[in-house]
């Protein structure tokens, strides 16, 4: 089968990129023939408040990447589109996670199953976003009108895409894989020593972009619970801040949290996780 993934991956950096390389490799290892179409432009300024979207790693070897949808520019859209429809691949798989994709992705799916060949599936991270914008309802539907199918990894966005009018059209909850591709899993004590940490405490783990809607100042809050601040824990707080810090360091200050707390509060690539 003939297959190409639309959305992040290398050069772009994140869960979304390392998440659609991996299932790249997987339909390789399946026998497909398999291409991932990535941005030359994914993000303007305003909805990127981190330090850069792109990877300082080596890019994969493996992989056939394609660098060429511009999420602003119609001009991208229209030939990226036109010219899968001529290719006619069997299956496109689009990666869906913000409204502000669905102009450009919608207007891709629609062109490439103009060939009345190529089938359009989506996997949904997300139809109703976390943080709301004016717009979001009409651009996401524009988007999934144009899909012939859906995978979601939670019940609840299968459930947002049934109250959004998508009942008719096939939908499967998958839940999100356990990665397999960070190398394999180090025994606790060379862990511990590995990331220089106390064998004398159990960790807690705040793992990625550090934004509003992922509750950080609830789980700040509760380690200062007097039953969580008695035991032998500690949180480790490992991602990039996506928004300022200084409302997390007020919640840490105010409740006397930084003896409690280990902070890798950078981006973490591929190679530390």
């Amino acid at each position: 089968m003939k297959v190409v993934i639309i959305g992040p991956a290398y050069p772009l950096r994140g869960g979304l990129a390392t998440y659609n390389e991996r299932l790249a490799r997987a339909f390789q290892a399946a026998g497909d023939e398999v291409r991932l179409v990535t941005f030359s432009l994914q993000y303007p300024d305003f909805l990127f408040p981190g330090q850069t979207q792109f990877s300082t790693e080596a890019g994969p070897t493996d992989l056939d990447i394609e660098v060429s949808l511009n999420s602003v520019n119609p001009l991208s859209w229209l030939a990226v589109g036109r010219r899968l429809r001529r290719e006619r691949p069997d299956l496109v798989v689009f990666r869906f996670w913000l409204p502000f994709m669905g102009p450009a992705l919608g207007t891709v799916a629609r062109l490439v199953r103009g060939n009345g060949h190529t089938r359009v599936v989506a996997i949904t991270d997300n139809v109703i976003p976390h943080e709301k914008r004016p717009g979001d309802g009409p651009q996401t539907r524009y988007f999934l009108r144009a899909c012939d199918g859906f995978v979601t990894m939670s019940r609840s966005v299968l459930t947002d895409l049934q109250r959004l009018g998508f009942r008719g059209k096939p939908a499967l909850y998958r839940p999100h894989p356990l990665y397999d591709n960070f190398g394999p899993a180090k025994p606790k004590a060379a862990a511990l020593a590995a990331l220089g940490l106390d064998p004398q405490f159990r960790y807690l783990l705040f793992f990625g972009f550090i934004r509003a809607y992922k509750g950080l100042d609830i789980l700040l809050e509760a380690l200062a619970d007097a039953r969580v601040a008695a035991l032998p824990v500690k949180l480790i707080i490992a991602g990039e801040f996506y928004e300022a810090a200084a409302p997390y360091e007020a919640i840490i200050e105010k409740l006397n949290l930084e003896n409690q707390l280990v902070r890798a509060t950078d981006f973490i690539p591929n190679e530390r996780v």
